[in-house]
């Protein structure tokens, strides 16, 4: 008789993340699905991910040192409490394995990265989704949510697709009206494209209270989404925890050094985010010129909600395909409706925006 695995791992829809490509014959591609920098990595990182491929037979750092440091110096925090991943997914994977356990539950939103249900039901935990209020977090649905399983509540901020997110107040609400017993983790993939003044990364919770982790990716607006390299912030106690739960070796010599030249250029994130307040705002503004509705983003990409339903949605993702355009459909997260259009070079969103009109006519 085969061995079986844990009952909750045939539960799991994997993962599906943004398509590639677009219609048979197209020439040029423009991909919008996947929410990358159009502007790429820093020419630094490029340099110092070249240099170390002639190391190529060596293994990695294995504390991931030298990254941890050059993270702690941009965002003055204490590199101890700094634990890398392969991806922040790994990260939050890592919590789960930790944490969370068959008969325990995990809260997240519902419109939250998919990778927070899976990773729990890998764990053996039970996901529990809590209703967002107009495709943002509702900070008092989730405590009411809260019981005596609770063990994790992710809350991704801002959050992907709907590209809200909540106030430093309502992060301290949450986490005051939580159990001690209970990890809040916050998941700031996008956070460095936020300018709101009532916005909060989460940081500030790590550092006064023991039970919040924050988790960052290099995958966003640095531009490594390919290496794979990521990292959370945690009370000492937790770095501990997944220090002993990590992989002795999870994250790649390339992608350590490039990380770090990426995080040191603070000239080149500063592009990005600039490319991003200005083009953000357009796209946003033509769409809505257009009747359609869209919702207000803080991070790299917008979602789009068609008049006509899912149907239309469909029929508009087909449309751009066709043409070589790639949104991405977000009917997995409960939105039918919506695509979400990553914000991407001038031309590109030139492009998208021509075709678009063209479509609603």
């Amino acid at each position: 008789m085969p061995l079986k695995p844990l009952s909750s791992i045939y539960g799991i829809t994997p993962y599906t993340p943004g398509k590639s490509k677009a219609a048979a014959g197209v020439s040029k591609i423009i991909k919008l699905s996947s929410n990358e920098t159009p502007i790429g990595p820093s020419p630094k990182a490029i340099e110092a991910y070249n240099a170390a491929v002639k190391t190529l037979h060596r293994y990695p750092d294995g504390g991931s040192t030298q990254l941890r440091q050059a993270i702690a110096q941009v965002y003055e925090l204490d590199a101890d409490r700094i634990v890398c991943g392969a991806g922040s997914d790994e990260v939050i994977g890592m919590l789960c394995k930790a944490y969370a356990e068959a008969g325990s539950d995990v809260i997240y939103t519902e419109h939250g990265f998919l990778m927070y249900p899976i990773y729990a039901m890998i764990a053996g935990a039970t996901p529990v989704a809590v209703k967002e209020a107009d495709l943002r977090a509702d900070i008092d649905a989730i405590l009411a949510a809260v019981t005596p399983k609770t063990r994790i509540v992710f809350l991704a901020n801002p959050n992907n697709p709907t590209g809200s997110y909540v106030t430093r107040d309502e992060l301290w609400r949450l986490r005051k009206g939580l159990r001690d017993d209970i990890l809040l983790v916050i998941d700031g993939a996008y956070a460095e494209y936020v300018s709101e003044k009532d916005y909060s990364d989460g940081i500030e919770l790590v550092e006064k209270t023991d039970n919040t982790v924050v988790t960052r990716t290099f995958s966003k607006i640095y531009g490594l989404a390919s290496l794979r390299i990521g990292w959370g912030y945690c009370p000492a106690d937790v770095a501990d925890v997944l220090n002993r739960v990590r992989g002795p070796f999870n994250t790649a010599a390339c992608a350590q050094v490039a990380a770090v030249a990426a995080v040191l250029d603070a000239e080149h994130t500063a592009k990005a985010k600039a490319f991003n307040d200005e083009w953000l705002p357009w796209v946003s503004q033509q769409c809505r010129d257009m009747g359609l509705h869209v919702y207000p983003s803080v991070a790299n990409f917008i979602l789009i909600s068609f008049p006509g339903g899912a149907q239309q949605a469909i029929a508009a993702n087909d449309w751009l395909m066709e043409r070589g355009i790639i949104p991405r459909m977000v009917a997995n997260y409960g939105l039918p409706a919506c695509l979400r259009i990553t914000i991407g070079k001038e031309d590109e969103n030139m492009a998208f925006v021509k075709s678009l009109k063209e479509f609603i006519g």
